[in-house]
């Protein structure tokens, strides 16, 4: 499959995550066919562990019950952060842990990915001189994090306040009246936090890893592992030298041992109109906090997301987190303290909450627990990486590969993914070159050409079907990104299905796209 216009890359055919895919790994893993390392859990987490394992030589196997960014890793606030939160609260191990690996997303891993976001604190009454004078100090730390971690003044400009006047125009929506000015700092953003999954596993299976979803583990080992087929029902028994549970809020079903206490963090969807088309992320304190804040965070599709909510979470876990009204309300009585116009609960289009898996301590609210992982080994030798966020995801996935190398004796390299581009990454100024829509671009980097090319010469497959998303798209999804069925399009590459009213535009070109990749008709190399 070959790219078309200047500056685009063709797909590697090894890096394609289609039917074939799937089925040709379940097939070699069935027929007894060892490995090196067996990942269980394709979140962030789990493909970066399958990533660095591959990139090191090892033979490897990811498998997920479910979806690719099936759980925890599709519902983030799509924050690529330093960790001044962290800062503030003494953690600088993972304030400058944060920074690295935030450096290392926004220049190497995802430059199309991850973009320059502009943050504003308003300076309204509930944001006394001290406060913030205690914010702008610890925003000055934050430019010094981000120095001593070797990111460029290109990716994350300094912070500096901001006049009343400067504020509004990044911040139309916000309230004029009694507006002292704002604080201006940067961090990055993930174009979607889902699409850095899908290429992350992608990039694993272009070095070899055997990627299958839909297949659930039901026993694991130190030497292997149980596995179902959740398509044909088959039951396949693993040999594997080393086997990471990398399934995040749900680590303690697999392996007992594992304490977590999960806390629930719910974001509502709201049109940029509803909030006056912010070009900036708007910044409001939680009443009674020292450094919890509400972030309303603009979208290149045209939405915001407003979160988030820290609650601990009891009892079995769901699949998919139910959003309470209580946190709806909780999101929109914050936000509206700093805005002229008052949101109502009709201007929410949508809602989506993620589970963290917070590692378990005694005392104190879930908002306190630390953001620190951890790579368990238990009884029986699996080996559990969990804790942690999205930001530093690559460093869990070494860690973990590690401790696999150092338990199982295996001969592996080094570890090589600080210097390692996912699929379609590119230096910016190759990024500059593409020919292809910006929007694209944003999306899928130097394959953006050969998403447009899937139209195949008809017009109406690049005409957007619901906030931007083309069937081309959808096809490409199909074809080549490992989404088996419309709920994987809608729900897990386009994002579409946070919205109910876009999730019913784009159904049926989902449908058809499902339907074209199946028919044979995606081998065609365009």
């Amino acid at each position: 499959m070959s790219g078309a216009g200047t500056g685009g890359r063709p797909v590697d055919p090894a890096t394609v995550l289609d039917a074939a895919h799937r089925e040709a790994g379940l097939d070699a893993l069935a027929d007894g066919a060892a490995v090196d390392v067996l990942v269980v859990g394709a979140g962030v987490t789990g493909a970066g562990t399958a990533l660095d394992a591959a990139a090191r030589g090892l033979k490897v196997a990811l498998v997920e019950r479910g979806d690719l960014a099936h759980g925890t890793s599709r519902w983030s606030s799509k924050l690529v952060h330093g960790g001044l939160r962290y800062l503030a609260k003494g953690q600088v191990g993972v304030a400058m842990e944060s920074a690295r690996e935030r450096g290392i997303l926004l220049e190497t891993t995802a430059p199309h990915l991850v973009r320059t976001l502009p943050m504003v604190l308003p300076l309204h009454e509930a944001v006394g001189t001290a406060h913030a004078a205690a914010t702008r100090a610890g925003m000055a730390v934050g430019d010094l994090l981000r120095v001593a971690a070797g990111t460029g003044r290109r990716a994350l400009p300094r912070s500096r306040r901001l006049t009343a006047e400067q504020t509004v125009r990044l911040l139309p929506g916000v309230r004029a009246e009694g507006l002292r000015g704002g604080v201006l700092s940067f961090d990055g953003q993930l174009t979607d936090d889902a699409r850095l999954v899908a290429a992350l596993a992608r990039t694993a299976a272009g070095f070899g890893a055997r990627v299958a979803t839909r297949c659930a583990a039901e026993r694991l080992g130190g030497d292997g592992a149980v596995l179902r087929d959740l398509r044909s029902g088959r039951r396949i028994e693993v040999r594997a030298r080393a086997v990471v549970n990398a399934t995040g809020v749900y680590a303690g079903e697999l392996v007992p041992d594992v304490r977590l206490r999960p806390s629930r963090g719910t974001h509502i969807v709201l049109r940029a109109e509803a909030v006056g088309r912010p070009k900036a992320a708007l910044m409001v304190p939680v009443p009674g906090t020292a450094n919890r804040f509400v972030f309303a965070l603009p979208q290149a599709d045209g939405r915001v997301f407003a979160g988030l909510t820290d609650e601990p979470v009891d009892g079995p876990l769901p699949e998919v987190p139910e959003v309470p009204e209580g946190d709806v309300a909780f999101l929109l009585e914050v936000l509206n303290r700093a805005l002229g116009t008052a949101l109502e609960r009709s201007d929410v289009a949508g809602a989506y909450a993620g589970l963290r898996p917070l590692l378990e301590s005694r005392g104190g609210s879930s908002a306190d627990l630390s953001r620190r992982h951890a790579v368990l080994r238990s009884d029986e030798g699996v080996l559990t990486v969990v804790g942690g966020k999205l930001t530093t995801y690559r460093r869990m996935a070494e860690e973990a590969v590690d401790a696999a190398v150092e338990s199982a004796g295996l001969r592996a390299g080094a570890c090589r993914t600080r210097a390692l581009p996912v699929v379609g990454a590119a230096p910016w100024g190759e990024l500059d070159a593409v020919d292809a829509p910006r929007r694209l671009i944003a999306r899928y980097g130097t394959e953006a050409p050969a998403v447009a090319a899937m139209a195949q010469g008809d017009p109406e497959l690049l005409r957007p079907v619901a906030a931007g998303v083309t069937p081309a798209e959808m096809r490409f999804a199909a074809a080549v990104e490992g989404a088996l069925d419309a709920e994987d399009i809608l729900d897990r590459r386009t994002r579409l299905g946070l919205v109910a009213e876009d999730r019913e535009a784009g159904l049926p070109a989902a449908e058809e796209a499902i339907a074209w990749a199946r028919s044979g008709v995606s081998d065609r190399r365009s």
